[in-house]
């Protein structure tokens, strides 16, 4: 084991579960990951989740931070305004092989995103009194909550991995991707291509005090890194080159990305960009 210093490039926040990200400079850490993170979904009449795997053009709805409310936006819609301190009835909806207590987000919502997306749906918020947990295979000892995630409250990218990645999509006379498509919550700056691959801890000071995150879980992607963020239109070309290096044995030979992480330490601490950190390595 090693410590190597590298820092916080990038904060991503996904308010709403596979619709596009905010990168604030700073993020409060909380149970679930970072404040708002996967705290709502959009669901079908059944209360089952829809992501871009379904519905690519998800990925135009671009959300925005405004006072008291999250604006949603997308091309050729108004804006629609989401109080956050709001919900209406609550309801029931699965998240994967999760059924969950959560809030629906009232007809406007449905109607406005249903409208966009050329399909009936609900927008939903996570209950904050349910408890989901991440899967203790991984986790071990840790109970680690989720809100909406796949599955874990962070995860975990490092910019050099990308740049590779770039390289390799470049040399196939295909053009460059963005971080985006990999919707990470923490980017990391100064470790080398896939080093967080083999990160066992990542440990923050912060003006508030300790943060100590556990990396468990390589990130297994599907098919939404394919989808291009600004065109809601899939392709192939990630998924293609990915499959020829980056198979994990660790995930039964899952392609994978970026790593899963849980929170050991730090829970209402704030996260900034250009915080330094450090990482022990496992070799």
């Amino acid at each position: 084991m090693s410590d190597l210093a590298c820092r916080i490039a990038s904060l991503h926040v996904h308010p709403i579960k596979s619709l596009a990200g905010v990168a604030p400079l700073e993020a409060l850490l909380i149970e679930t990951g970072l404040e708002f993170d996967r705290a709502w979904m959009v669901v079908d009449e059944r209360g089952d989740m829809l992501t871009q795997r379904e519905l690519p053009r998800m990925a135009l709805v671009r959300p925005q931070f405004r006072h008291e409310d999250l604006v949603l936006r997308a091309p050729g819609m108004l804006a629609l305004h989401l109080r956050l301190d709001a919900v209406e009835g609550a309801t029931r909806v699965r998240v994967w092989d999760d059924e969950v207590k959560a809030y629906d987000m009232g007809a406007l919502a449905a109607q406005w995103m249903s409208d966009f997306l050329g399909t009936r749906l609900r927008v939903v918020r996570f209950d904050p009194e349910q408890t989901r947990l991440a899967d203790r295979k991984w986790t071990g000892d840790v109970l680690a909550e989720n809100a909406f995630t796949d599955g874990y409250p962070l995860l975990v990218a490092g910019a050099a991995s990308l740049a590779d990645l770039n390289a390799r999509l470049q040399a196939r006379g295909q053009p460059p991707v963005g971080m985006a498509r990999f919707r990470p919550n923490l980017v990391l700056e100064g470790l080398a291509a896939f080093d967080e691959d083999h990160v066992d801890e990542l440990a923050i000071d912060t003006d508030e005090g300790a943060v100590r995150l556990k990396l468990v879980k390589p990130c297994v992607r599907c098919t939404i890194p394919d989808v291009d963020p600004g065109t809601g239109e899939r392709g192939t070309a990630v998924g293609e080159l990915l499959s020829t290096f980056r198979a994990d044995a660790r995930t039964g030979g899952g392609v994978t990305f970026g790593m899963n992480a849980v929170v050991l330490k730090g829970v209402e601490k704030v996260l900034r960009v250009g915080q330094t950190v450090r990482a022990s390595i496992k070799f």
